[in-house]
């Protein structure tokens, strides 16, 4: 047939092949996906196969735990190093990864994922270069929120606040212990600019390498923030997507904790 109906869109697909494409050729402009064939007298009509499974029918049944105000700490920073260490335990991958989500000065969003480095009672911390795109936009709207998700706990904790740097002395001892290829792209890589290649991310590299040896210093446009929560929420799936949701907010210097409806 002409082509196939696509699940996730609703749209036909059609892929035609001209009789200069062999096998093992590379594909001719005239199979380009929607386009009908020039010269359809050389050309005989393919399908290609729908895409992946109808994405509306994808859905779990979340049974794996509760969260009950009974069992609930009293103080967020508490629970979140309870839901952590459980994470850990459990051997969910890569527990300390964390959706960072900022806002630029046109109000526009963005999001990427960083890892968490440390807590305490001050806040959560992570480091990066203070150039990019969320240095800029933390430097020009410095509020965030982060979110872990550990799937195979269906478990999420959202936590929002105003960030401020670390301190260059927390950024110094933290940029001494990572290792030394480590060290040395944080000199090789001016993260979110355009560039020509990866060849460019490799030669920065060889430069600082042969520049700073084996005792890189910690670039000055490169170390940590700090969020300093205002507000928490925990979320554990439940079945029937009658989830628990409880929410901490500070009132007057004290955390309240409050259920939200699923």
């Amino acid at each position: 047939s002409p082509g196939r109906l696509n699940p996730c869109t609703g749209s036909v697909r059609a892929w035609h092949i001209s009789d200069r494409n062999r096998p093992g050729q590379a594909l001719s402009h005239s199979m380009r996906p929607g386009l009908s064939n020039p010269r359809p007298d050389l050309g005989a009509a393919v399908s290609i196969l729908p895409c992946m499974k109808d994405l509306a029918s994808l859905r779990k049944s979340y049974e794996a735990a509760e969260l009950d105000e009974s069992s609930a700490q009293d103080a967020p920073m508490q629970q979140f190093e309870l839901w952590l260490q459980q994470a850990l335990a459990a051997g969910v991958p890569e527990p300390n990864a964390m959706t960072l989500a900022t806002v630029g000065s046109d109000g526009r969003p963005s999001t990427r994922v960083v890892l968490i480095k440390g807590c305490d009672a001050r806040g959560i911390v992570w480091y990066t270069n203070y150039d990019s795109r969320k240095g800029h936009e933390l430097a020009e709207h410095p509020f965030a929120a982060l979110q872990f998700h550990w799937v195979e706990q269906e478990r999420v904790v959202r936590i929002e606040g105003k960030v401020e740097r670390t301190s260059a002395e927390e950024s110094d001892a933290y940029y001494a212990s990572r290792p030394l290829d480590s060290r040395l792209g944080a000199w090789a890589s001016p993260q979110s600019r355009v560039i020509v290649s990866r060849a460019v991310l490799v030669a920065n590299a060889a430069r600082a390498a042969a520049q700073h040896g084996l005792h890189p210093p910690r670039p000055p446009h490169w170390g940590g923030f700090r969020l300093m929560p205002d507000r928490w929420e925990f979320w554990q799936g439940r079945k029937s997507r009658l989830h628990d949701r409880l929410v901490y907010r500070q009132v007057d210097g004290a955390w309240v904790r409050e259920r939200l409806a699923p």
